[in-house]
């Protein structure tokens, strides 16, 4: 049965069409994880040139600020190129809608009120309702508890799962995320240049 619909080698195929065959033996894609750091962070955050400028075009991004990532989370989140790398991060772990939530739900904190309806329904849209194509991983209490909230919205209905997503990240990603060769190889190629 394995080989029902596969049975057929390549020499088999002499004469047919083979594109989708050859497609696949010799036109694979580079995996991200094998890239030079420095270019894939380029790719994924177009700020972070040669120079690693952060976001603040006159600043250079040095070695001391993406040292400072590793105290804490709050640290790393507090610094605009931190959370695009440690965002970069959590997309190569297919778990991009964490990051993506947390910062719409500081986003909404800011929003004035006659706008906090329709904001509110879009983030649980997008991330809390159960069908959400980016949903977080939440317990049903929680995702309960801010469905009641949104249908009166306030600045803080979504302070539950919020917090819920940053002990996530917390204490599952970021330690990674201090260990990946994303982080390592940007704080070793840092440190190299400043000492040239």
């Amino acid at each position: 049965m394995p080989g029902m619909f596969f049975s057929a080698t390549p020499k088999e195929l002499k004469g047919t069409d083979r594109s989708l065959l050859d497609d696949k033996t010799h036109k694979r894609r580079p995996k991200t994880f094998g890239m030079d750091v420095k270019a894939y962070l380029r790719s994924v955050i177009p700020h972070l040139e040669s120079g690693m400028k952060t976001s603040k075009s006159k600043d250079i991004l040095s070695a001391d600020e993406v040292l400072q990532w590793s105290h804490s989370l709050e640290k790393l989140l507090s610094d605009p190129t931190g959370r695009d790398v440690f965002g970069s991060f959590l997309k190569s772990e297919f778990s991009e809608e964490n990051i993506e939530f947390w910062l719409a739900c500081e986003d909404y904190r800011k929003t004035e009120s006659d706008l906090l309806q329709k904001k509110a329904e879009k983030i649980y849209k997008a991330f809390v309702h159960s069908d959400a194509a980016k949903q977080i991983n939440i317990d049903f209490r929680t995702r309960e508890s801010t469905a009641k909230k949104i249908k009166a919205p306030t600045s803080t209905c979504f302070d539950e799962a919020q917090k819920t997503i940053y002990t996530l990240m917390e204490k599952d990603s970021y330690p990674r995320f201090l260990k990946s060769n994303i982080y390592l190889n940007l704080l070793n190629d840092l440190q190299a240049n400043s000492l040239k």
